[in-house]
């Protein structure tokens, strides 16, 4: 591949662009996908992603495998799924007709022997020499076994001393079976390897997936059996993983920035009115990076997180000011809370357009590696100028709306004034 800033495609394109120009040549079949410099992939397939089926019964997973792998061939998300599962080779099955070998003195020893003989590894000799050692190995001619008929020319030792043909005591089937069976945890495994089609997500294939799974059918109308089990590999287990997380950990960052503002200004009220900027924020992180075209990944989610802090700041200087605006200067919520954003204006301005600016080169950035930071940019940026429009209006009134809420909870407060001045006339 040429540089980065030479081309104007990315590496994706170009294997789907290959992989059109070569798939007219009959018998190949070409298989491609991005070296990643940091990969969890502990297997090698064909394709990017993997998806294994597990089970002790072997021969149901050989049954089921092409069952779920033509259900994934259909789903318009996937693209490119393989499987390495290999039963299409030929194995010749020699029967021993027992009765007929008892009769001549044969033995299925002998059989055994003589099949060793022609197609095994059988050492008749070692030859000497001065420096070194030579094994000679007994095998047939290759020419005379080119076709499984060439069995029958195989002579086996009888009781009496003559040589009876193996066509005589036995009979060869050929029937299908697998070149190799794959092993995870111990158990015969399957994997299923795919791409994703243009313009589809991780999170879309994996959905896809799972409704294939959960559809496919047997001819008798029976779904994929119990003891089948399946997990998804690598790329695909850890985005699982992480997506189970996510929210989890956005609401554990929540939780613990509130605790931290509670104790802060003593109060159960002002961490909302601060913590109530961020879904603006998550909002217009989202709509850019849809915008974008960009998919909500981890470096994506890193830049959320980024935002939270950073656009909580802004509710901070306003909030903080007004506080200390109503108790040392007695003036009234309205009067506090607008003196605030008079001068915390251009503060808050001026953090959040050094904050953009410097995310911008993360959004406009090109070169290696330049996919991984862009969402980065882009979640910030469109963060920061959704939630720095919406804030500004909306934190002055939250934070009167909940000031009405806390005095109505905590009732009528007598005048402290009358009560000194009552207090002196008495």
């Amino acid at each position: 591949m040429k540089p980065r800033s030479d081309r104007s495609s990315s590496v994706t394109d170009a294997i789907r662009r290959l992989q059109s120009e070569t798939a007219d040549i009959a018998g190949v079949t070409l298989y491609m996908q991005p070296v990643q410099d940091l990969t969890l992939d502990t297997t090698i397939s064909r394709t990017q992603y993997q998806f294994t089926l597990e089970s002790a019964d072997a021969v149901a997973l050989s049954t089921w495998t092409p069952k779920l792998l033509g259900a994934l061939r259909q789903q318009p998300e996937l693209a490119d799924v393989v499987s390495n599962q290999e039963d299409n080779g030929l194995a010749a099955y020699i029967t021993i007709d027992r009765d007929s070998a008892a009769r001549l003195g044969i033995s299925v020893g002998t059989v055994d022997n003589a099949l060793y003989d022609a197609f095994g590894q059988r050492i008749v000799s070692t030859i000497f020499t001065q420096s070194n050692q030579y094994r000679v190995i007994l095998e047939a001619d290759p020419a005379s076994y080119r076709s499984v008929d060439s069995l029958a020319s195989i002579y086996v030792p009888s009781a009496g001393g003559g040589q009876v043909p193996l066509s005589a005591i036995a009979k060869v089937d050929v029937e299908t079976r697998p070149l190799l069976i794959n092993h995870l945890a111990q158990f015969p495994a399957t994997t299923v390897s795919f791409n994703l089609s243009a313009g589809a997500s991780l999170g879309s294939g994996v959905k896809a997936i799972e409704n294939a799974e959960s559809h496919v059918r047997d001819e008798h109308g029976a779904g994929l059996p119990n003891s089948i089990r399946t997990t998804f590999q690598g790329a695909a287990l850890a985005f699982r993983s992480n997506l189970s997380n996510e929210l989890l950990l956005l609401v554990a960052a929540v939780l613990v920035m509130y605790i931290v503002l509670g104790v802060l200004y003593e109060s159960f009220i002002h961490p909302i009115t601060i913590l109530s900027t961020l879904p603006s924020a998550g909002i217009g992180a989202l709509l850019a990076l849809m915008l974008a075209g960009d998919d909500l990944t981890i470096i994506a989610l890193i830049g959320i997180i980024l935002l939270i802090g950073i656009v909580k700041k802004n509710a901070i200087l306003m909030i903080d000011f007004a506080v200390v605006a109503q108790r040392d200067e007695k003036l009234s919520p309205r009067d506090a809370i607008y003196k605030a954003c008079l001068l915390r204006f251009r503060p808050i301005l001026m953090t959040t357009v050094a904050a953009i600016f410097g995310a911008l080169p993360l959004m406009f950035g090109t070169g290696t590696g330049s996919e991984l930071r862009h969402p980065l940019g882009v979640s910030i940026v469109g963060g920061l100028l959704v939630s720095q429009v919406l804030t500004l209006f909306t934190t002055p009134v939250i934070y009167l709306a909940f000031d009405r809420i806390a005095a109505r909870m905590r009732g009528p407060q007598p005048d402290v004034e009358d009560d000194l001045a009552a207090e002196g006339s008495t």
